[in-house]
């Protein structure tokens, strides 16, 4: 019913940078959450940044003050800008939205194709 669509990832060398796109389409007038998660070979998927409709953004103590998170709810378009890229970053990025349920605590999750990005020199 909502769909995610990635663009943006890419080959960069240490310290270069790369901007991630999703665009959401379908029923997303529920959605309350957008954000980035992460997986490299081997770990855990990881949340690297979420941002709401009012514009309050959280991140991931390993990206913070390298990458920023942004939207236009207009378009419904969330966006990742990543600086100072290091080798540690090196994953596939998936695009989030979630959909709150009753209890609060619980959501359903919407995920994108996932965005390669390699972070080598």
């Amino acid at each position: 019913q909502v769909q995610l669509v990635e663009s943006g990832g890419g080959l960069v060398q240490p310290g270069g940078s790369l901007r991630l796109s999703c665009a959401a389409s379908g029923s997303i007038d529920s959605i309350n959450v957008m954000g980035w998660y992460r997986q490299a070979p081997g770990k855990q998927r990881e949340l690297v940044a979420g941002i709401n409709r009012g514009g309050s953004t959280n991140y991931a103590d390993s990206v913070k003050g390298r990458f920023t998170i942004s939207r236009d709810n207009a378009k419904n378009t969330v966006y990742l800008q990543m600086n100072s890229l290091k080798p540690q970053d090196t994953a596939v990025y998936y695009c989030n939205a979630k959909r709150p349920l009753i209890p609060t605590y619980s959501a359903y999750d919407y995920w994108g194709q996932g965005t390669q990005v390699t972070v080598s020199s």
